[in-house]
C-alpha cells in the first residue's frame, strides 16, 4: 500500500488584504508540498463574520492565482463547518472541563488592576494579556445553565487546569522543524497552563481559533503546518486540544515573519505591504519571491 501523501495548507482569515508575510507562508506551504509530492490545500477561516467579508475572500484568490499558486477544491470555509466545532466543545464539556463565563474586558481590566495595586503580580499568557481570573470555575450546574439562559454576553472557556491535569504525568510536548524565536527546534515542551483560561466559544461566535484551527486541521488531514513564528506559543494549546479531543498530531514548522520599517510584523492595514498594492504597481511574482527572501 503506498504512503499517504503529506497535507500542507494556508488558512487565512478575509478580514483584509494579504499582505507580504501572507505570501510567504502561502508560497512555503506551496513549494514544501511540491517538493514532498505532497498536497496543497487553501482554507478560509472567516468565523468571525463581523470582520470576514466576500471581497476579501475573492481578493485572497485573486492574490494566490496572481502568485501563482494552485490548491485543491473545493475550498473549506470555517462558516460551513459550525457544527463540527459545536461537536468538539460538547465533547471538551462531557469530560468536565469547560465553564461559561461573563466577565467583560472592563471587569477583568478592573479586577487586574485592583489586584496589582495591592501588591499581587498578575500572571499573563505568551502575548502579555492577563489571565482570565475564573470566577465562574465552580459554578453549580444549574447556575451555569442560568447564566446562559440569561441573555448576557458570555463565552465558554477551558477551565485549564482541570485540562492539564486530565494528561496525568504525560509530558506534552510537539515535533518542531522549523524554529521559535529563539532557534528552538526539534522536540519541544509544551506549556498549555501559560495561556490560562482560554476561550473555546463565544455567545457571538461559535469556535475559537484554537479550537477550529486544531478541529480543521485534523479533518482534512494535515500533516504538516507551516505558519508564522508568532503562533508558535500557541502551539501548545492546540497539542493539548489535539490530545483532549484523540486528534492526531501534525508535525510542526515555524518560519521568520517578514517585517516593516519599524521592526514589527506586517499587519493587514499597512496598504503598502499588500500584495495587490505591489501587483498594481507592477511588480511580478518572482520580484515578490526576492523581496521576501
Amino acid at each position: 500500500m503506498p504512503d499517504t501523501p503529506p497535507v500542507f495548507r494556508f488558512a487565512p482569515s478575509p478580514n483584509g488584504l494579504l499582505h507580504l508575510g501572507h505570501a510567504l507562508s502561502a508560497l512555503l506551504n506551496h513549494d514544501m508540498a511540491k517538493a514532498a509530492n505532497g498536497r496543497f490545500l487553501l482554507r478560509i477561516e472567516d468565523i468571525d463574520q463581523t470582520r470576514c467579508r466576500p471581497e476579501f475572500e475573492a481578493a485572497i484568490f485573486e492574490d494566490l492565482a496572481w502568485l501563482r499558486l494552485d490548491w485543491e477544491r473545493p475550498v473549506r470555509r470555517q462558516s460551513e463547518h459550525l457544527d463540527a466545532y459545536a461537536s468538539a466543545l460538547h465533547r471538551l464539556d462531557a469530560l468536565g472541563i469547560v465553564y461559561p463565563s461573563a466577565m467583560t474586558r472592563g471587569e477583568i481590566k478592573a479586577a487586574v488592576t485592583d489586584a496589582e495595586a495591592g501588591g499581587r503580580i498578575w500572571p499573563r499568557d505568551p502575548d502579555g494579556s492577563p489571565l482570565y481570573p475564573g470566577r465562574e470555575r465552580e459554578l453549580l450546574q444549574i447556575e451555569r445553565a442560568a447564566l446562559v439562559a440569561s441573555g448576557k454576553a458570555y463565552a465558554w472557556r477551558l477551565d485549564m487546569e482541570k485540562a492539564v491535569a486530565l494528561l496525568g504525568k504525560d509530558r506534552l510536548t510537539w515535533a518542531e522543524n522549523g524554529h521559535g524565536p529563539e532557534g528552538e527546534t526539534g522536540t519541544i515542551i509544551a506549556n498549555p497552563a501559560a495561556w490560562g483560561d482560554i476561550i473555546l466559544s463565544r455567545s457571538d461566535a461559535p469556535s475559537s481559533y484554537h479550537l477550529s484551527v486544531v478541529v480543521d486541521d485534523a479533518l482534512q488531514g494535515i500533516t504538516h503546518v507551516v505558519r508564522g513564528r508568532d503562533l508558535y506559543q500557541a502551539t501548545a494549546v492546540h497539542r493539548l486540544l489535539q490530545q483532549l479531543l484523540g486528534l492526531p498530531e501534525p508535525l510542526y514548522h515555524h518560519h521568520r515573519l517578514v517585517l516593516g520599517p519599524d521592526g514589527r510584523k506586517l499587519s493587514k492595514s499597512n496598504q503598502d505591504t499588500g500584495i495587490a498594492a505591489f501587483r498594481a504597481a507592477g511588480r511580478t511574482p518572482e520580484e515578490i519571491r526576492v523581496l521576501i527572501g
